[in-house]
């Protein structure tokens, strides 16, 4: 916890790669189950239309994780911005993604 109450929100001496690195890890993780979410899309898409939900919903409940992580690192006083950042990074790929249950319902 960062005892240096003078930093205000808005300064841009946000570093800490420890942060930085566990954010990357935890986008990518959630990018990989979404990826097989995917593939297990196009694999029974067909048969279980229902599937094509699987991506979004995976990316939508990681962005929510992400923002509730964003939460806490702010309440600890740590470097909040690059989790928030991680949140709408996965959030605008669920968004993207959303295209996946268009394309098994209008077969």
């Amino acid at each position: 916890m960062r005892t240096d109450m003078t930093t205000n929100d808005v300064e841009k001496r946000w570093h800490d790669p420890g942060a930085f690195r566990a954010a990357s890890v935890y986008v990518a993780s959630i990018i990989a189950v979404a990826g097989l979410a995917f593939i297990l899309f196009l694999l029974i898409g067909r048969a279980v239309p229902l599937s094509a939900l699987g991506t979004p919903i995976v990316l939508l409940v990681g962005a929510i994780a992400a923002s509730i992580k964003t939460y806490k690192v702010w309440r600890a006083g740590g470097t909040w911005p690059i989790w928030q950042g991680a949140g709408w990074l996965v959030l605008t790929l669920m968004l993207v993604s959303l295209s996946i249950p268009e394309m098994a319902f209008s077969r």
